[in-house]
C-alpha cells in the first residue's frame, strides 16, 4: 500500500533509504553486524532488480570477508573472489565506485571469476557500489540477479544513494562500538591497576607500568593481561 504523502518511484525510495538510515542511527548501543545486515536486507528491496545482495569487505584485496548477506549466493561469490583475487565486488570496492556485470555469461572482465560464478550459482547479473570504510578498510554494496541485463540506470542511481548512506551508518556504528569498547577496556585497566597498587602499594604510574611490562613479557595486548588479571588470577597470583 502507498500512502498518500508518500512520494513513488525513486523519490519514495530515496525517502525510505533515508528514514531507514535515521532510524538506525537511533538505536541506542546498535551493533555494527546487525545495522549491516539490516541495510543488507533492504538494498535487496529496494534496488530495482535485484534478488539478493551482500557486503564484500576486504584489507589489501587479500583477505575478503562477508560480514552481510540476503542469501548464500553472495557469500559463495566472495569465495570466488578470494580464491581467484579478482571479481565484480572486489574491483568496486579497491579501483572504481561502480562496477555493473550486466551479462555473466559474455563479460570477460573477470574470466576466472565468471568460471566458477556461472558453474556454481545462477547468478548472471551483478552491480557492485563502493563502501567508504575507515581504518585501511574498503568495501562494496553488492546487488545480484539470476536473469542477466536486470540492473539500469534506476538500479545504478538508488544503488550510489543506498551506498552512500550505508557507509555513513556503518562507519557510526562502528565508532560507537569502538568507543563502548575503548570505555570498557579503561574500566578493566583501572580495575588491574588498582588490584596491582593495593597489593603491591605503589602508585598508578608505577601500577601502569607493571602492566606494560607484564603485557610485553608475554607479548599480549595490555588489555589481555588487564582482563585475565581481574577475572582469572586475582591480585594474589601477580
Amino acid at each position: 500500500m502507498v500512502l498518500v504523502n508518500e512520494p513513488a518511484g525513486v523519490d519514495g525510495v530515496h525517502r525510505r533509504i533515508a528514514e531507514l538510515v535515521q532510524q538506525l542511527h537511533g538505536q541506542a548501543d546498535a551493533d555494527p553486524d546487525a545495522v549491516l545486515a539490516e541495510l543488507v536486507e533492504h538494498a535487496a528491496v529496494e534496488i530495482p532488480g535485484a534478488d539478493c545482495a551482500g557486503v564484500t569487505v576486504t584489507r589489501n584485496a587479500k583477505k575478503i570477508d562477508t560480514p552481510a548477506a540476503s542469501h548464500r549466493w553472495p557469500i559463495l561469490l566472495d569465495e570466488i573472489q578470494q580464491r581467484h583475487r579478482e571479481g565484480p565486488c572486489l574491483t568496486a570496492a579497491w579501483e572504481e565506485r561502480t562496477v555493473h556485470v550486466a551479462d555473466l555469461e559474455h563479460d570477460d572482465r573477470f574470466p576466472n571469476y565468471r568460471r566458477d560464478a556461472l558453474e556454481q550459482t545462477p547468478i548472471r547479473s551483478v552491480m557492485a557500489f563502493q563502501l567508504f570504510i575507515a581504518d585501511e578498510t574498503m568495501g562494496a554494496i553488492n546487488v545480484y540477479a539470476e536473469t542477466p541485463h536486470a540492473f539500469g540506470p534506476e538500479a545504478r542511481e538508488i544503488g550510489l544513494v543506498f551506498a552512500a548512506h550505508s557507509s555513513v551508518a556503518w562507519n557510526s556504528a562502528r565508532r560507537d562500538e569502538q568507543f563502548r569498547q575503548a570505555l570498557l577496556s579503561r574500566d578493566v585497566i583501572g580495575q588491574a591497576k588498582g588490584m596491582i597498587m593495593e597489593r603491591y602499594t605503589v602508585d598508578a604510574v608505577q601500577a601502569f607500568a607493571l602492566l606494560r611490562k607484564l603485557s610485553q613479557d608475554a607479548n599480549v595486548p595490555l588489555i589481555k593481561i588487564a582482563t585475565d588479571l581481574t577475572t582469572k588470577a586475582g591480585p594474589s597470583k601477580i
